[in-house]
């Protein structure tokens, strides 16, 4: 009997008892061999792997735990995105885990996730399937030690069981899947979905309590770095644009999505990418679109032509949500040492679908630890009689991996590094600029790409800005290369007085949102939000400039 009492659990003598055979380290070739063997994905045209991840082909966001010891008690910031599992939950999870896996054969890769000695963490990742190794010796460090004749020491070990389904009113969970995380035993388990962004979730859960703990800071973000060594950061929830706006010709892709900000610069986590490619565009995107035609990319829930074998990025029958995962060697000019300096610049995405925020503004530090904490982006909503909705949904810190500790210390962090850097941060709006969403004024890609290349290359440095009447964030008259109309979405409304409802409407959202952290702002912060111009008093400004609803 395996003595879960312990403080850590010792997965190689698990794997003696309990296992038919263990398939560690495997090179991708094998894993391709060995997927195939197991049908659990076919190859497609030029050389992908294409699998299906069944139900679950997004992030089951209500179905993440942590285990309540000792151990997290005081450590965890214990809110509805954290929710608690008791001891014995775990402890009757993990032993049926066991008998579930008795004389199955798993897939074990020994990696390591930073890219400094100092933060680098050692991760033991147990999956169920080849598909799911291969994923994870994309996306991380396969670790030398044994090669090296060294034994190898995990600092926390993963376990995926997608076969594996918990039972809600036995184990405490709220579905058939679950994520647990506990601290006591260094271990993270995944049950109940396939979907392989559960896996890196749980790399970036562990890492951003680990480093935390070092005054170093995890983000989520895509970074860049030009050819004089100015370093570009773009943080962004899924869909936002990062990852497109960060992979371009001129610079040099450092790292796709998860990064830790320490006294040194920055360094990635990853050294591959996981980008969404529904509706991937060969022009807009080239470099992306081109790892999509690759030997070792992984494309998840894409349609495929059975005969030619041919992969349809246009069809989202499936889902919306359709990823593929690649080495970062995929990206001709991406960096492989993974760190840089520190950032010069900051942009924080969103995609606005009310057609309220600017395609870009500039923002100071107290707005920037603002717009972190509060990482807007919608969420689409169907209602009866077939309409769609709109409802604004935050994320502290960009991004819905829940947040170990609280999210204002990570804000207080970030606050420190762009003010003792000198970093400049902007709001960047993806979505739509003008009118809302369904009407013609997207904010086009082109866009996008011009305002980042303005900044980077210090073109907006010159110009004039005017402050937004309601978030008080500076929007620049001219960019070049783009019409100036477009630049501010009120030259774009119809409607002035109905675009003014939709600006308050939204930034009372953001303060409704807001209002769970302001007992723990620094001051300057209150200071900043208490100019921000909500609806009772927009009324009268919209009356004294004789403006009608």
């Amino acid at each position: 009997m395996i003595d879960l009492d312990k403080a850590e659990l010792d997965l190689e003598e698990i794997g003696r008892q309990n296992l038919a055979q263990v398939h560690r380290n495997l090179p991708t070739p094998v894993l391709y061999e060995q997927s195939i063997k197991n049908r659990e994905g076919f190859i497609s045209h030029l050389g992908p792997l294409v699998v299906r991840t069944g139900q679950y082909a997004n992030r089951s966001l209500e179905d993440r735990f942590i285990v309540r010891d000792p151990d997290s008690d005081e450590k965890v910031w214990w809110s509805g995105r954290n929710k608690e599992l008791a001891p014995e939950n775990f402890k009757a999870i993990f032993y049926r885990v066991l008998a579930y896996l008795q004389n199955k054969d798993v897939y074990t890769q020994e990696c390591n996730v930073g890219s400094t000695s100092k933060r680098t963490i050692s991760l033991r990742i147990v999956t169920e399937t080849a598909w799911h190794s291969l994923f994870v010796r994309n996306m991380f460090t396969p670790s030398s030690a044994r090669a090296e004749g060294r034994q190898f020491l995990p600092d926390f070990s993963i376990v995926h069981v997608p076969g594996f389904q918990t039972i809600p009113e036995i184990d405490g969970t709220n579905s058939s899947a679950c994520i647990i995380l506990s601290l006591k035993h260094k271990l993270l388990f995944i049950g109940g979905t396939s979907y392989a962004h559960e896996i890196k979730d749980a790399v970036f859960t562990i890492m951003n309590y680990l480093i935390a703990q070092d005054e170093c800071l995890s983000l989520r973000c895509a970074v860049n770095m030009g050819a004089e060594g100015d370093v570009a950061l773009f943080m962004g929830r899924s869909g936002t644009g990062k990852t497109s706006l960060a992979t371009c010709e001129d610079r040099s892709l450092v790292g796709d999505d998860h990064h830790g900000w320490s006294a040194s610069g920055l360094e990635s986590y990853e050294r591959g990418c996981y980008a969404k490619i529904t509706n991937l565009d060969a022009e807009d995107q080239p470099m992306i679109y081109e790892c999509t035609r690759k030997f070792g990319t992984i494309m998840e829930n894409v349609t495929v032509d059975t005969e030619t074998r041919r992969v349809d990025l246009q069809d989202t029958s499936l889902t919306e949500n359709a990823r593929a995962a690649y080495p970062l060697p995929h990206i001709p000019n991406a960096m492989r040492k993974g760190t840089c300096g520190h950032p010069k610049n900051i942009f924080m995405l969103t995609q606005d679908p009310f057609g309220v925020l600017p395609p870009v503004a500039r923002l100071t530090p107290q707005q920037a630890y603002f717009m972190f904490l509060s990482s807007y982006k919608p969420s689409l909503l169907e209602d009866e009689g077939e309409q769609s909705t709109q409802r604004v949904l935050s994320n502290a810190c960009f991004g819905h991996t829940p947040l170990v500790i609280k999210p204002h210390d990570y804000a207080r962090l970030f606050m420190e590094k762009i003010k003792r850097h000198s970093v400049q941060c902007w709001l960047m709006n993806t979505g739509f600029s003008g009118e809302p969403y369904g009407s013609d004024r997207h904010v086009p890609i082109e866009t996008s790409r011009a305002i980042v290349d303005s900044v980077v290359s210090g073109k907006l440095e010159g110009v004039e800005f005017e402050p937004d009447p309601v978030f008080q964030f500076e929007i620049p008259k001219t960019c070049p290369g783009i019409d100036d109309n477009i630049l501010n979405p009120r030259n774009m409304a119809r409607d002035q007085g109905e675009y003014e409802l939709r600006a308050n409407g939204l930034a009372t959202d953001f303060m409704d949102d807001f209002s769970q952290f302001t007992d723990f702002v620094p001051e300057s912060v209150k200071d900043m939000l208490s100019h921000i111009t909500l609806l009772e008093d927009s009324l009268d400004i919209m009356e004294q400039f004789r403006i009608t609803i």
